[in-house]
């Protein structure tokens, strides 16, 4: 089949090759014909090793498509069900699952680090256990997560991780209140999504930052009160704040840069909540006193911090109900032979998201 592959960490571009095959079908796990897929940032990450990922390996996280084959034991699905992939699924039974967090288990982690492809020359890897840039994937069966039939599979992918991380943020994580002021710092995809995310929750002025013009004219347009450059940011804090500060402020960036000022932007007893994904020598620096003096709650949303299955079914409901807008967020549909193109669209900002059809 075909996939797109990195051969090395950091390597610019990826290789569509026609020689790789799904491996690792058995009991309790169900193989996927992939039909979409989504260019997400943290894949850019992984390939560029700012997120850990062993090499080679199949980049992609946001998935959707059809079982072809369940194997035994499975009695959930059956060939034919459509499905998106959801990259870290609950076991229902370790401790964070108990507890009511199962977007906190790790037995999603667990099948990072095997295989689950094959080319001639060689195991790879896929992407935080998946790799949906390819034409099949073989998954645990609690990693596809049946759609209704009125979701196109371009949309499902998109909810399977960046649309739920982004409105999940705001809805479970931050619990933003309505009547709020709200800044978004970051507007790809994800940020895009913690914007509509918060406006559904009924917040006042919600402010979007980013460093790219066509970003922040994207950021009014799914509910942004309006938008400013990073520079522009103290000015806006000043004018709708009296200085004071935002009720919440989202850093949707991955930056201790970005985070700095987020927190510096948050008002005294507000909510931080941090949504980008980092790296592990990136730190963020705090002094002792002003975590005491200035009470803020600094917040992470993790795959946005609730019970994935839970959020993926409340995304559809709002976007069934109009409250948010899913389409709008591809901005452009490529073919998989196209993937190098819409990663350089990605990381010149100018792509809100990119939807692969495979």
């Amino acid at each position: 089949m075909r996939a797109a592959v990195q051969q090395e960490i950091g390597q610019g571009k990826l290789e569509v090759v026609d020689d790789a095959e799904a491996v690792g079908f058995g009991p309790g796990k169900v193989r996927l014909r992939i039909r979409a897929t989504g260019l997400c940032h943290s894949d850019l990450s992984a390939m560029s090793g700012v997120l850990p990922q062993p090499a080679p390996f199949i980049p992609g996280h946001e998935g959707a498509g059809e079982i072809t084959e369940v194997g035994e034991g499975v009695t959930t699905h059956k060939p034919g069900d459509r499905v998106l992939v959801c990259w870290l699924p609950a076991c229902g039974q370790c401790p964070a699952c108990r507890r009511g967090q199962p977007h906190l288990c790790l037995a999603g982690f667990m099948n990072a680090g095997t295989p689950n492809y094959r080319r001639p020359s060689g195991d790879l890897f896929g992407f935080a256990g998946t790799g949906t840039f390819a034409e099949e994937a073989v998954v645990a069966a609690a990693c596809a997560v049946p759609i209704p039939d009125d979701v196109p599979f371009e949309i499902a992918a998109l909810i399977g991780c960046g649309v739920t991380t982004g409105i999940g943020a705001a809805l479970n994580t931050a619990q933003v209140a309505a009547g709020s002021s709200v800044a978004v710092i970051g507007c790809g995809g994800v940020g895009i999504s913690t914007i509509q995310g918060a406006r559904a929750a009924g917040a006042a002025e919600i402010v979007a930052v980013d460093p790219v013009a066509s970003r922040r004219e994207a950021a009014v347009r799914f509910g942004a009160t309006e938008a400013v450059a990073p520079e522009e940011l103290a000015d806006a804090k000043n004018r709708i704040t009296g200085g004071e500060g935002f009720d919440y402020v989202f850093e949707v960036v991955g930056r201790s840069a970005t985070a700095r000022t987020a927190y510096e932007t948050t008002r005294r007893g507000g909510t931080l909540c941090i949504v980008g994904a980092g790296a592990m020598d990136d730190f963020l620096q705090i002094n002792m006193f002003e975590l005491f003096f200035d009470e803020k709650r600094i917040l992470p949303s993790l795959y946005g911090g609730g019970d994935v299955l839970r959020s993926y079914e409340r995304v559809i409901k709002l976007w069934r109900a109009g409250r948010i807008d899913l389409e709008g967020l591809i901005t452009h549909r490529v073919r998989l032979e196209e993937i190098n193109d819409a990663i350089d669209q990605m990381r010149s900002g100018e792509a809100l998201r990119t939807c692969i059809a495979i």
